[in-house]
């Protein structure tokens, strides 16, 4: 008999206390339909690639799932590899409210800060 341990392997992304309380109040106000929000990366931009948070209403076979508070979010898993590593915050001042990423697989942004590239 072999003794066979396994670990849980670490999210592909981090998540703040800002970000799970932003992605609490969005599952608050989702579709009736939604089941969770979902981070993606599609092409867009000048550098390439771009950070997507939409509301998903169904699982995709190869996404990552992170359970949160108040609510479940989603990674597409097409842009898990461009994601791994990363901390994913909800920021707010004056002028501005979005999440921000520190991606440690980002080698250059536009300068608008829209895309970014790997």
């Amino acid at each position: 008999m072999t003794d066979t341990k396994t670990r849980k392997l670490p999210a592909a992304v981090i998540l703040t206390e800002g970000a799970e309380r932003r992605i609490a109040d969005l599952m608050a106000q989702a579709p009736d339909d939604a089941i969770g929000v979902k981070l993606s990366t599609p092409r867009r931009g000048c550098s390439g690639l771009a950070y997507s948070v939409d509301y998903v209403t169904e699982e995709t076979k190869f996404d990552e799932k992170i359970e949160t508070p108040g609510g479940t979010f989603y990674i597409d898993g097409a842009s898990v590899l461009y994601l791994v590593g990363s901390t994913m915050d909800w920021r707010e001042d004056d002028f501005t409210a979005g999440f921000v990423f520190e991606n440690p697989n980002a080698k250059g942004a536009c300068g608008c800060g829209e895309s970014f590239m790997v």
